[in-house]
């Protein structure tokens, strides 16, 4: 029983961190262009001196 009472708030505490952390990312604009790197990919633009 005292594993759980430890357990528990450690648990909680990470899960808390995880969503704290998650709505930094979308308040910051991590997820905004989701299309953008897949279509970055996809184009054919030479960077450096060839």
């Amino acid at each position: 029983m005292t594993n759980i009472s430890v357990l528990l708030p450690i648990a909680l505490l990470m899960g808390l961190a995880g969503l704290a952390a998650f709505l930094w990312s979308v308040r910051t604009g991590q997820y905004d262009d989701l299309d953008g790197a897949a279509n970055r990919i996809l184009t054919d633009e030479e960077d450096g001196p060839c």
